[in-house]
């Protein structure tokens, strides 16, 4: 069947609802006007796509290769199918695929174009869109096409869902009408998702007379109030931070149990389960990771490299500064919940450990500064690759964490503790945003921490773009903290090697770098037939370390690339420091202020 006769044939295109579509559309003719419809029972959206008129006797129409937060392409044009197009009489028009993620449509000039098509949802992932028979949940850029060279043109979005379903997304209301929104551009569309279904709305909150609502489907078992509170708590404090709120209503969408989240200008999308929030260490990263995500809208949405914006959709927008966006954005969400008063001080040094230990423990650090790592995401993934016999790449999750830690520790010393990564924030926000309405450069961000320190920086930056092995212990000291990096023997036998079960096969899913196992030649993707005789599901490698001490010798015979063959690897010792982080005995003056002041509540700071 004809795409656009499928979609006028849908049964919730009732009468009623079509005339309001079409006085919607003659609301604003230079508007590009989206109907979205559902296919719950094969995970596709019905989309119509109107635009009023273009320039040129060709209407070209793309659809976004990937999303904003998400550094990896997606590919969103793959999963359209049965595209057509029609004038405003109806006549069918030619449809020519012109490359990948674009077609073109021979219309005439300014002629008002109506392209119907579908696509293909099934995938449940915070990046991609998806529906089914319970909820929907819509990624503007996986969903919605547009037009070359008028991204700046406005768009209005009106769903067709059933009847006690509702709709939350950071978009405005069009005539407060809660299935139809408004975009002044396709930026703050391709940035504002859309989450349907039978939601539940938590009890809203203001912080500064700015309304936080949090919508979720299957938010699970928990405690509603204490949670909202405590999320009042975390937003209020990041507020503070850089003192200004830029949008006029936020968004949390919880949309349905699963990893991952990505921010956008005013709203996040989650993976949420209330469960998690049952434990102590459940809360602390449910909080510290909604911390991250709301903390984003400033660190990556305003305060950004001039690489993330305005975009270009159709490839990957590349930067050496996602240690800066990505990794500073962690180092502040564990802060915030820790001055939001949700987390001690303990808790907040074990988790920059858990984050240095990340970093120091992968070999990438050996091969990869945080800037490669930085422009290597679109390719190597934000948390390294894991495709290749070690990882030769580090986390700008993990390594820029601890960069910002570093960074403010050394600007709050040099200045006696008057200036702060704080003020490295606001002023990037205050400057290049508000003022310039743009990114800043490499170069000026070095310049606004060096401004902000009083001296130059030279040596923190090298540790930025060069694999050179931190001083950890001078920096962490500038903050009255004190951090172990002699290297100690760990107890037992060290082999190297880590495996799993799969079925009846045993499969080498890491090797260390330079390990025993490594040295003997034991590498990824390696199937175990035996070790020392016994198959090892019977006698897994950690059970036969056990019974072993360095200098030992422990027998493998492996399958690789369809040949069998035997390898002997000697156990060793390991030594590595254990990066125990502490609370500097015999503090100075400073080092004592510098540790109260970071992490006060900036609520009542009136610096």
């Amino acid at each position: 069947m004809n795409t656009r006769k499928l979609f006028s044939a849908f049964c919730w295109l009732a009468a009623g609802l079509l005339i309001s579509v079409l006085t919607f559309g003659q609301a604003s003719k230079s508007a590009v006007l989206f109907t979205v419809g559902l296919k719950p029972e094969t995970h596709q959206f019905l989309v119509e796509m109107q635009v009023p008129d273009h320039n040129g006797d060709t209407l070209e129409i793309r659809m976004p290769a990937w999303t904003p937060g998400y550094y990896q392409l997606l590919n969103f044009a793959d999963n359209v199918s049965n595209l057509s197009a029609a004038d405003k009489t109806g006549k069918s028009l030619a449809v020519i695929k012109s490359s990948r993620n674009g077609w073109k449509i021979p219309s005439g000039p300014k002629q008002q174009v109506k392209i119907t098509y579908l696509v293909k949802a099934a995938r449940a992932f915070v990046a991609t869109p998806f529906v089914d028979t319970s909820h929907a949940y819509i990624v503007p850029t996986g969903v919605f096409m547009y037009v070359p060279e008028e991204l700046n043109r406005m768009a209005h979005v009106s769903l067709h869902i059933p009847h006690q379903w509702s709709a939350a997304t950071g978009l405005h209301f069009w005539n407060k009408d809660h299935r139809r929104f408004t975009a002044d551009n396709f930026d703050i569309l391709f940035d504002s998702p859309i989450l349907v279904g039978s939601l539940e709305y938590l009890e809203p909150f203001q912080v500064k007379k700015i309304p936080h609502y949090f919508a979720s489907y299957k938010p699970g078992e928990f405690n509603r109030k204490a949670f909202i509170d405590d999320l009042q708590k975390i937003v209020a404090e990041a507020i503070a931070t850089i003192g200004d709120i830029p949008y006029r209503k936020y968004f949390f969408l919880g949309i349905g149990p699963g990893p991952g989240g990505i921010e956008h200008l005013n709203s996040t999308t989650f993976g949420f389960t209330g469960n998690a929030l049952s434990t102590p260490d459940g809360k602390r990263r449910m909080y510290t990771f909604l911390a991250h995500e709301y903390f984003h809208h400033y660190n990556v949405k305003r305060i950004r490299p001039v690489e993330l914006g305005p975009f270009d959709y159709d490839k990957e927008n590349k930067t050496t500064m996602l240690w800066v966006s990505e990794g500073i954005t962690v180092y502040y969400d564990q802060l915030i919940v820790c001055r939001a008063g949700l987390i001690s001080l303990q808790e907040l040094i074990n988790a920059f450990r858990d984050r240095l230990l990340g970093y120091e423990n992968k070999p990438g650090r050996l091969f990869q500064s945080a800037t490669e790592a930085s422009y290597n995401t679109w390719s190597d993934g934000p948390f390294g690759r894991q495709d290749d016999d070690f990882n030769r790449t580090v986390s700008v999750y993990d390594k820029g964490s601890v960069l910002g830690l570093m960074l403010d520790f050394n600007i709050r010393h040099a200045s006696g503790n008057t200036r702060s990564l704080d003020d490295v924030m606001r002023k990037l926000y205050r400057d290049y945003y508000q003022q310039k309405k743009r990114g800043f450069t490499p170069e000026e961000f070095r310049a606004v921490c060096e401004e902000m320190a009083g001296k130059k920086l030279n040596e923190f930056f090298e540790y930025v773009s060069t694999t050179k092995p931190i001083d950890y212990k001078k920096y962490f000291r500038y903050g009255g903290l004190d951090i172990d990096t002699m290297p100690k023997k760990i107890p037992g036998a060290w082999l190297g090697v880590t495996t799993r079960n799969q079925n009846d096969t045993t499969i080498v899913t890491n090797v260390d770098y330079q390990s025993p196992a490594w040295n003997a030649g034991i590498r990824r993707r390696m199937v175990i037939i035996s070790i020392n005789g016994d198959v090892p599901q019977k006698h897994p490698t950690a059970f036969i370390l056990k019974e072993k001490q360095a200098g030992e010798k422990v027998h493998f015979v492996v399958l690789h690339n369809g040949e069998q063959k035997s390898i002997e690897v000697t156990t060793s010792e390991k030594i590595e420091p254990d990066f125990k982080i502490t609370v500097l005995e015999n503090a100075d003056e400073l080092q004592k202020r510098i540790l109260e002041s970071w992490t006060r509540s900036t609520l009542h700071d009136q610096r």
